[in-house]
């Protein structure tokens, strides 16, 4: 089987063209479907007067839903284990910063009792997430 050139070799060539159509075809899926798969933890904050913090490095944050669930980022962890995979996560960190948000309605015991997980952890710095008084959550 002799194309092209005609002195007895085979011609190989990739054609790349589905590939490229394939990797446009994920690129638009992957550009329609990422704004949907960011997600939250709904927390009903409380109000307090204070600055806000200036920073671009990404936070650990630890937040308390109002069924007094426990989330370290986004994922969902049991208090009991909170000490735990928070001292293992914070072996990679270069800060030991923690920022915790719990909901208005969660009692103070839940909250001070998930404060000493966290501080059992080897957290340097521990900082609360609150609303403005004059900024109503959207």
């Amino acid at each position: 089987m002799q194309t092209g050139s005609g002195n007895g070799q085979f011609m190989s060539e990739i054609n790349v063209t589905p590939f490229v159509d394939v990797m446009l075809v994920l690129l638009i899926i992957f550009m329609v479907t990422a704004p949907m798969m960011v997600q939250g933890i709904n927390v009903n904050l409380p109000k307090a007067t204070a600055k806000a913090l200036k920073g671009d490095e990404e936070r650990l944050i630890i937040s308390i839903d109002n069924e007094m669930k426990v989330f370290i980022n986004e994922q969902v962890v049991s208090v009991e284990f909170l000490t735990q995979k928070l001292a293992a996560i914070l072996e990679n960190l270069k800060t030991k910063d923690v920022y915790l948000k719990a909901d208005k309605q969660v009692p103070y015991g839940v909250v001070v009792n998930v404060i000493s997980k966290i501080k059992k952890a080897g957290v340097d710095s521990l900082g609360m997430i609150t609303l403005p008084d004059n900024e109503d959550k959207s």
